[in-house]
């Protein structure tokens, strides 16, 4: 018993040296004589998120740890900066957050926002992504590169991991509705913001590698199926188009499997072959559907050929990974730390290019949708 008395004082000793918004505050307890009634609700979304969940959420993703997973046992421990609380509040606070407190506490002075923060990270993020992208699957289109780039670290995949960092709580935005030229800001756009303006503070505190590392830990280390996105009006002729840029044999379909051909269900199974090379395999319930579906499978087989991990080498690489180096004081030395570029791969579908809707005149040649 004596012992959780003292476990007690110990916690209110330790809980009063925590700075803390006064509670209830002033303006509760005098709201009987106030002009306008004291709502819970707001109050508690002026406040700013306490320190000690600011520390527990940058211990929890590793935020500062100094040491890359390449260079563990070379770099020391880094204990985190001392205005820890201050640059994560300013990485948690919307811009929107200034029209809300405008409104409610117009005399207070105006915290600083997460707006340069946010463009920064985007573009960080946009880049390593697009790199991992074009690095790992050589051949893509590059509609499709956008589309894969969009779905690693789109608005909604940033919101997605804001949710599970359990930054909920601790975002401090307002929803705004579109108005003329103005762009509406929702919870989605918040929250991406909240992890883009994180992804900017590694950057800036650390160094680029470090960065990088948090983005492919978080956001690039996710599933993500690139099937769906390559899709073709005319895969046959897609399909001849790019045999034909690679030198090879016209294709040609070949019945490999049927059954129940006069029956009311049946199934065919065709494969596409260039010369003696199976390129592709597909099944239907006619030979036109197994046809298209065989030249779609080879087609993907062709743009989805990934290259290996151990073989995988990014530009962004190159840079220093040491915390407060310069991005580019490596290459200024000449240095490329062993980068090897990829593969230039064929990113380009020739059928169907020349018009982005495949609308309007037929072109012999372009790309998929």
């Amino acid at each position: 018993m004596a012992a959780l008395r003292a476990s007690s004082r110990r916690l209110l000793s330790t809980l009063s040296a925590i700075p803390h918004a006064p509670f209830p505050p002033p303006e509760a307890l005098s709201s009987a004589t106030a002009v306008k009634p004291f709502q819970p609700q707001v109050w508690a979304s002026l406040q700013p998120p306490p320190a000690s969940s600011l520390h527990a959420f940058a211990s929890r993703i590793r935020l500062f740890d100094a040491s890359t997973p390449a260079k563990k046992q070379q770099q020391p421990h880094r204990e985190p900066p001392a205005n820890l609380p201050e640059i994560l509040t300013q990485a948690l606070t919307h811009n929107s957050f200034l029209k809300v407190l405008a409104e409610h506490a117009p005399d207070a002075a105006p915290p600083r926002t997460n707006r340069e923060w946010e463009a920064l990270g985007n573009h960080l993020m946009g880049l390593f992504a697009a790199e991992y992208v074009h690095a790992s699957w050589p051949h893509l289109p590059t509609r499709i590169v956008k589309a894969a780039v969009s779905a690693y670290v789109g608005p909604q995949t940033c919101a997605d991991v804001a949710r599970e960092w359990g930054l909920g709580n601790m975002v401090r935005w307002t929803k705004i509705p579109k108005e003329g030229n103005q762009k509406a800001v929702n919870q989605q756009e918040a929250y991406a913001s909240a992890v883009r303006s994180i992804v900017a503070l590694t950057y800036q505190n650390l160094s680029i590698g470090h960065a990088r590392d948090l983005v492919h830990k978080y956001f690039l280390s996710r599933e993500v199926d690139l099937r769906p996105l390559i899709k073709f009006r005319n895969p046959t002729q897609a399909l001849q188009e790019t045999v034909k840029a690679f030198g090879r044999e016209k294709p040609v379909s070949r019945l490999l499997k049927e059954t129940g051909r006069y029956s009311i269900s049946p199934m065919y199974v065709v494969g596409v072959y260039s010369g003696a090379n199976k390129l592709g395999e597909g099944f239907g319930s006619s030979l036109r559907m197994a046809e298209f579906r065989a030249s779609e499978d080879a087609l993907r087989r062709l743009y989805l050929t990934k290259t290996p991990p151990h073989l995988l080498s990014l530009p962004t690489s190159t840079f220093e990974s040491t915390p407060s180096s310069e991005p580019f004081s490596e290459l200024s030395k000449g240095t490329t730390k062993g980068y090897t570029p990829g593969e230039l791969g064929e990113c380009e579908v020739l059928y169907g290019s020349s018009d982005k809707q495949m609308r309007g005149k037929p072109s012999p040649r372009g790309a998929s949708e």
